[in-house]
């Protein structure tokens, strides 16, 4: 491979490594760091996606006379060393998150009694991005790179037993087995991860760090880890998205595509997704060449939970797809780890690696996902061996010690089977079948969870999504003048009950309504054994006539209570849109077609694309009244299944927040006053103003992109003259 890295294109800085190691899995990771934190005179940056005070970084006993707990440890070298500040920053997370994390870590690690400990976290960054990058910088002298965060689930052996009972929680509970990557560099590379460290702190936190001292003589390398190579050039690649003055950076995208593109023989892959479309493009490419690389990739069997599987896997399973479909020169291979067979235990794959050929690898935070291209904040670490035979041999070694630890053979066993077939691909397939091995992956996505998952734009986007773009995805501009007229028919309807209990309370009207009567129907209606069945069928008679069900929702509330009111209201809603979608699949398209007018066609085709996520969005935002969207969808192709899980989860958000409402609006009417009916007031006006005023800059900023792409497009016609 020629000289690949090119300076502000795929790379930020070329550093030179004194030293360099390639750290597999958890527990020589957290070892080399407690040996590294105990050596540290000045600064100990830790910048990751998570970090948590509990974790323990040695397993075993250990003479040490150092803490192996992370807290614990940091709280034991500041009281230790009255010159050491350490900076700690982590990912402001998203709460989807929350049950991963730990919460007020602050105060476990008593961050609020040491001057010298520096705690933030990290939210610079757009909405929906994340601090993905994982350093941890000794005094400018020692760095790590790769895809390790300080988190609780990180811990592990090269062994990876089913069974270990040292693979444990903070809170005592097990987990499968974990495998990662990280990098170790010291010298110049380890003061250029310095820098930015030092960066990202200042950018989260506005406030410079201190000025530690430069250690060249002495620096605290890790005594455990033995230098795969010395005196090395090792580039560092970063995604940073735009944000306030910060311009987007997309050298890690860029290095995967000039790496990819440059391979000869053989691309090796193990990371924890694959969704990137580009990424996936360029491999599709190489594919299709007839002379072009083998291409193995290891990836996890699953890459997580119920929503990542329900949404990453079924990503990656379309990318599979097209790789597959590309692949007519059979020089594919998609595997997964698996650690043992009865009971079927397999490896939970977060490293983020690549190897071409035998001359270029690179480790890092970056997944093969769109958003770490463009949207989350990386740091990826990239060695290219150009002429140094002992660079290559190292890279050469960590690939094929890799491949052995996923196949339970040796690093000799490895190269022996690639020397004898002279090919990567055959040297797999002839390793022993153990119970330890690489499977393959069909990664296939069922159909009717394929059918409802949206495009990697939104799930996986690669780029901040502004509201106005989130909006257009979802509601096409030319529905959105009836969704906001929908809307505002809506809180018409709230705003006008509001009015009559403003006129019951002040005017003479008041005396044309027995309040007590009204209060005792509804009383009575309650304690009816048959309550349930009228309520449910007043709900479904309702949407047969397409009465307003915003209007049943606040009565349910107000003469059962906010509990069960919610309860019926739900339920009431649900059966009514099932009655009414069966309805519309049994009268058929040319009947809805009389009632529903040109909404048809532009909703069932949405309804058909996108399944339940359109189902959810215009419940959420309806862009025409609660039954003509159901009648719509029963002549529409989505499945009965899907409308049914739409309408649940869409529905939820809307009736809660008019429960609350009514709820507020049933204790003014028990007991009015002034302030309580100007609150509700004031709630309806917020509402109409937030609504109007968010479809004023949607509109605005629609104008803005329009103006931007005719000059864009005026330029390029210029330029081509």
């Amino acid at each position: 491979m020629e000289k690949i890295f090119e300076l502000s294109k795929n790379c930020h800085q070329l550093a030179t490594a004194h030293r360099a190691a390639f750290i597999i899995d958890g527990e020589a990771y957290f070892r080399a760091l407690h040996e590294a934190f105990r050596q540290a005179q000045h600064t100990i940056f830790i910048v990751g996606w998570d970090l948590h005070s509990d974790l323990h970084l040695i397993r075993e006993e250990t003479d040490s006379g150092y803490p192996s707990g992370l807290g614990q440890l940091l709280d034991h070298l500041i009281a230790d060393k009255k010159h050491l500040h350490v900076y700690l920053l982590g990912w402001d997370f998203a709460m989807i998150y929350a049950l991963e994390r730990e919460f007020f870590p602050r105060y476990k690690l008593k961050w609020r009694t040491h001057k010298r400990i520096h705690f933030c976290l990290d939210g610079h960054h757009p909405v929906g991005a994340s601090q993905h990058q994982k350093i941890v910088v000794i005094d400018n002298a020692v760095a790590f790179a790769g895809g390790f965060d300080l988190s609780k689930w990180r811990w592990d052996t090269p062994a990876h037993q089913p069974d270990d009972d040292r693979r444990v929680d903070p809170d005592g509970k097990p987990y499968p087995p974990f495998h990662d990557i990280q990098m170790a560099v010291d010298g110049p590379a380890a003061k250029a991860l310095g820098r930015l460290a030092r960066e990202r702190w200042v950018r989260a936190t506005g406030k410079e760090p201190i000025d530690g001292e430069d250690i060249e003589d002495d620096a605290p390398w890790p005594t455990s880890i033995d230098p795969n190579v010395e005196q090395v050039q090792v580039a560092v690649a970063r995604t940073l998205p735009a944000h306030g003055d910060q311009p987007a950076v997309r050298e890690v995208e860029r290095l995967y595509l000039d790496s990819i593109a440059a391979a000869r023989h053989t691309i090796y892959i193990e990371n924890q997704y694959l969704s990137s479309h580009r990424i996936g493009q360029a491999l599709k490419q190489r594919l299709e060449e007839a002379d072009g690389p083998e291409v193995v990739i290891v990836l996890p069997q699953k890459t997580g939970g119920w929503l990542e599987r329900h949404t990453m896997d079924v990503l990656r399973g379309r990318i599979l797809k097209r790789l597959r479909e590309a692949d007519r020169y059979d020089r594919l291979r998609i595997y997964y780890p698996r650690i043992a067979k009865k009971p079927e235990c397999t490896l939970m794959v977060h490293a983020k690696v690549m190897v071409i050929d035998d001359d270029f690898v690179r480790v890092g935070s970056s997944n093969l996902s769109n958003r770490s291209m463009g949207l989350d904040s990386e740091c990826d670490l990239a060695i290219a061996a150009d002429d140094n035979e002992a660079v290559r041999a190292a890279i050469v070694q960590f690939r094929n010690r890799l491949i052995g630890g996923h196949s339970g053979v040796g690093i000799d066993d490895v190269a022996d089977a690639i020397e004898k077939t002279g090919s990567l691909i055959e040297a797999i397939e002839s390793l022993p079948k153990g119970e330890r091995r690489l499977i393959d992956l069909s990664g296939d996505v069922p159909s009717e969870i394929d059918q409802w998952v949206p495009e990697s734009d939104l799930l996986d986007p690669e780029k901040p999504l502004e509201p106005d773009e989130l909006f257009d995805y979802f509601i096409r501009p030319a529905h959105q003048r009836s969704a906001y007229r929908h809307l505002m028919k809506v809180l018409s309807l709230i705003a006008g009950v509001l009015i009559l209990a403003v006129l019951w309370r002040w005017t003479p009207a008041g005396e044309w309504v027995d309040m007590q009567s009204a209060m005792a129907a509804g009383e009575w209606i309650r304690r009816q054994p048959f309550t349930p069945f009228l309520v449910i069928s007043a709900y479904i008679i309702g949407g047969m006539i397409a009465f307003p069900v915003t209007l049943m929702i606040m009565a349910s509330v107000i003469v059962f209570g906010p509990w069960w009111g919610v309860a019926y209201a739900m339920a009431g809603s649900a059966l009514s849109a099932l009655v009414v979608f069966g309805t519309g699949r049994f009268v058929g398209r040319d009947a809805v077609r009389r009632f529903a007018g040109s909404l048809l066609n532009r909703l069932s085709q949405k309804l058909s694309e996108s399944g339940v996520t359109a189902i959810i969005t215009f419940r959420i935002v309806p862009v025409a009244p609660f039954s003509v969207i159901n009648l719509i969808a029963g002549v529409s192709e989505i499945r009965l299944k899907d409308f049914a899980i739409g309408t649940v989860v869409g529905m939820l958000p809307g009736v809660t927040a008019i429960a609350l409402l009514a709820d507020r609006l049933s204790a003014s009417l028990r007991q009015p006053d002034l302030g309580s009916l100007t609150a509700l007031g004031v709630a309806v006006v917020l509402v109409a103003g937030g609504l109007v005023a968010l479809r004023r800059w949607v509109k605005h900023k629609r104008a803005e992109r329009s103006s931007e792409k005719s000059a864009s497009q005026k330029q390029a016609s210029q330029e081509a003259d």
